[in-house]
């Protein structure tokens, strides 16, 4: 029996989904069974999305349009805008200017950024949050956060610079097999051509500075250049638009990737971290 509780919190965008999805299913003469086989699901669960019982997911959506769109790219318009339901209220416009950044500058103080999370790492880091969410509500944050790694790919190129405290590396969620993988994972992304990953030691405030000491940010360049900072505490956020502010915080970036390790050393430390030193 479908649950009146899920058909209420759907957003417009799934519900949308499942309106499409049964018209075009009718169109083609095809039973939720039949349309089921061919994609690789049970008539069950194809009912399940089209009564909002189980709202549409990300990978249902990929199978709606091989199978339902007909070329027209439908479905794959909507992914985003499921997506976005899915997300904190917060977030979504942030992921939005992500999503088309020519380039990232990236300070991560308390964890692994998100963009550089494995799945087992962000399940454990999600999941770990107070107030607990949902098993259901972890998936969902947990594929919305693997979905946004296409920036790694995407063209044009973003050249996309991490620098994480060490302490975030230092910080375990789930298990010592979850951070090895995690290690290895960021090891791995040090290696892209668009990639740049440096780690602001520990001891960094021994010298008598420590520009990181503030907090994490996020200085992105979208694709009119008009850079422009997101931050991100305790499930509230603000972008950062005035010219004058973002300059302040470039600085302050440029102060935090020179009192950081170099690339090389950087990588070092992750492999040693990673059980894998050379």
């Amino acid at each position: 029996m479908a649950r009146a509780e899920n058909k209420e919190t759907v957003g417009p965008a799934a519900r949308m989904a499942a309106v499409v999805a049964k018209r075009m299913r009718l169109r083609r003469g095809l039973t939720q069974a039949q349309e089921g086989a061919l994609m690789g699901y049970t008539g069950a669960a194809i009912s399940a999305m089209e009564r909002l019982v189980h709202p549409v997911s990300d990978e249902m959506l990929v199978k709606l349009e091989e199978v339902l769109g007909e070329g027209t790219g439908v479905f794959d318009e909507m992914r985003l805008l499921v997506r976005l339901e899915k997300l904190p209220e917060e977030f979504r416009d942030y992921l939005l200017i992500e999503e088309q950044a020519l380039s990232l500058c990236l300070y991560a103080l308390s964890n692994v950024h998100g963009l550089f999370q494995t799945e087992a790492y962000a399940r454990a880091q999600i999941s770990g949050g107070y107030p607990p969410p949902t098993p259901e509500r972890v998936e969902e944050l947990v594929t919305a956060r693997m979905a946004r790694k296409a920036l790694f790919d995407k063209e044009p190129m973003c050249h996309i610079e991490l620098i994480l405290d060490e302490s975030a590396l230092l910080r375990k969620f789930g298990s010592e097999e979850v951070m090895r993988e995690q290690y290895r994972y960021l090891a791995e992304c040090a290696q892209y051509k668009n990639v740049t990953l440096q780690v602001l030691p520990l001891d960094v405030g021994l010298t008598g500075e420590n520009a990181g000491a503030r907090g994490e940010l996020n200085l992105v360049e979208p694709p009119d250049h008009a850079r422009l900072v997101y931050l991100e505490i305790q499930d509230e956020s603000v972008l950062i638009t005035p010219p004058a502010k973002v300059s302040t915080y470039a600085q302050r970036y440029a102060k935090i990737r020179a009192q950081a390790l170099g690339p090389r050393e950087s990588l070092g430390l992750i492999e040693r971290l990673a059980g894998e030193e050379r």
